[in-house]
């Protein structure tokens, strides 16, 4: 029988030895029960309330759908979970996957009395977090209903003495009462950041300032000396650091930031061909470079660095959007190509097994040893039998045991996809929203391996082989006469349009491209 161990622990106050004590005695379980362990999946220091925040859990109820194993062997059953649902739930979803969950140190089996034990042992388990939980904020509202620390990050500005007291902290006290004023009198948050950083100022874990510990600082009431906790507030629990009316004239500033934020927040702009296009003239990489036009409007272009840089080369810059809109939409044509689709999948198909050197040669050993397994037996049969072929016989079914324990591991840690699932996840790429740059890169990524772009043309080459199409001038005339046609597409029409260099002066057909689209496949 072929069993997973799952382990895990959810303080970080607890050592790392128990989780390696569970991982002992489970396995210790399993030698005790003749169970092969083909993988072990542990969760360090993450909580058993929610399943999906636990990422080795996940996984192992993913790979429980490859079959490749028969239980899953827990140290105790609240280590699965601790939520009742989420046990319920993800215990059928094993179930259905023909697995089933086994505690090592409880006495749970198959039997109506052992479900009964099970769900005994949930129950506690359920009692004892929500248990917990109470214990813990009742503590901590006591704590704050005395004034004392309750744990967690430091306040910027206090410290604690030994009887868990906030006390003024000397040094960074007066920061914070500079911050405020100086927030108060107009000053920016950006101006006031630049500042704390060029007199080496450090947050409480001796990082680096942010923007946010800023922010952050301006929007604590704690500063009032107010000491919060769920629904229990205590005012002037600490030494307070600002007075009301400023703290209040700095929340009036934030709020009317935070109506109109424009004038502080950076744009990043997001170039989607970056790495993967490169100048045509020189074979330099191109990159993403902005500019603002009297108008105030924002053109973007990529850009051969050696061009720009070094001066070394007379490529002229090409329009992001457009380029960008062209790749994208040639990519996706290939999509809608059932043939070229299915030859894809083929390939990625036969590439998994060209990868895996070591599961083709295990299945071949496998077959080996149950021919010479039947032929030992059909000697049995025949009345021939002798300590030789007894031995012969011990060595073959232990040496098949472990080739499947081998067998079982490798396809866990590389799962064999279908050639359906291949082409699932290839063919979801025809329903990308295109105003979605996330989507637009990882269409980019998965397919487009570069584009070199010339004064005349431009070359895509994609990740698989399928020779050369070539896309003439009337070809791309119709593509930009729908672009400019289409209501969501106008932001890059507000200039004339040239693919491969900046935008001219005079809208003219004679301005336009007069040359091909090179789009070869290879």
């Amino acid at each position: 029988m072929k069993a997973v161990i799952y382990a895990r622990y959810s303080s970080d106050n607890q050592r790392e030895e128990s989780i390696e004590g569970q991982l002992r005695e489970c396995s210790a379980f399993a030698e005790r029960k003749g169970y092969t362990i083909v993988k072990t999946y542990a969760d360090r220091a993450i909580s058993g309330k929610k399943a999906d925040n636990r990422p080795q859990f996940m996984q192992m109820i993913a790979d429980s759908k490859q079959k490749l194993f028969d239980t899953v062997i827990v140290w105790k059953i609240d280590r699965f979970s601790r939520d009742k649902y989420d046990s319920v739930f993800y215990k059928n979803t094993l179930k259905k996957n023909g697995v089933s969950v086994i505690s090592a140190t409880e006495p749970i089996d198959d039997t109506p009395e052992g479900q009964l034990m099970e769900s005994i042992f949930e129950g506690f388990s359920v009692y004892y977090i929500k248990d917990l939980s109470m214990k813990v904020s009742r503590g901590m509202t006591e704590n704050v209903l005395n004034c004392k620390f309750n744990g967690g990050a430091l306040t910027f500005g206090y410290q604690i003495d030994e009887n868990k007291y906030f006390q003024l902290n000397p040094d960074t006290a007066p920061i914070v009462q500079d911050i405020f004023i100086r927030y108060a009198e107009g000053e920016s948050a950006r101006s006031i950041l630049n500042l704390l950083i060029e007199q080496g100022v450090k947050n409480q874990r001796g990082k680096n300032l942010t923007y946010s510990f800023v922010t952050n600082i301006l929007k604590n009431r704690r500063y009032l000396g107010e000491y919060r906790f769920k629904d229990t507030v205590v005012e002037n629990a600490f030494t307070p650091l600002v007075t009301p009316e400023i703290f209040n004239k700095c929340q009036e500033r934030l709020s009317a930031n935070k109506r109109n934020p424009a004038h502080f927040k950076e744009v990043v702009d997001k170039y989607l061909l970056t790495g993967k296009i490169f100048c045509g003239h020189c074979g330099g990489t191109m990159s993403g470079v902005s500019g603002t036009s009297k108008t105030g409007t924002v053109h973007r272009y990529y850009h051969c660095r050696k061009a720009k840089l070094k001066k070394t080369c007379d490529k002229k810059r090409v329009q992001k959007d457009l380029i960008e809109n062209i790749v994208v939409d040639y990519t996706m044509n290939i999509l809608n190509d059932d043939k070229l689709i299915n030859r894809i999948v083929n390939t990625c198909f036969e590439l998994q097994s060209k990868d895996n050197t070591k599961l083709p040669v295990m299945t071949t050993r496998m077959k080996q040893i149950e021919k010479e397994l039947d032929n030992v037996m059909s000697a049995i049969k025949q009345g021939i039998f002798s300590p030789t072929i007894k031995e012969t016989l011990d060595n073959l079914e232990q040496e098949k045991a472990d080739l499947e324990s081998a067998i079982a591991k490798e396809k866990i840690e590389r799962p064999t996809l279908s050639k359906e699932q291949i082409k699932y996840w290839i063919c979801k790429f025809k329903m990308i929203d295109k105003d979605d740059d996330a989507q637009k890169q990882r269409l980019i990524d998965a397919f487009v391996n570069s584009i070199y772009v010339y004064d005349d043309k431009m070359l895509i080459t994609y990740n698989y082989k399928d020779g050369e199409k070539c896309v003439d001038y009337d070809e791309i005339q119709k593509y930009i006469q729908k672009k400019e046609n289409s209501d969501n597409r106008n932001d890059y029409q507000s200039s004339p349009i040239n693919v491969f260099g900046e935008p001219s002066e005079i809208r003219t057909p004679d301005n336009l491209i007069k040359s091909q689209v090179l789009c070869r496949l290879s």
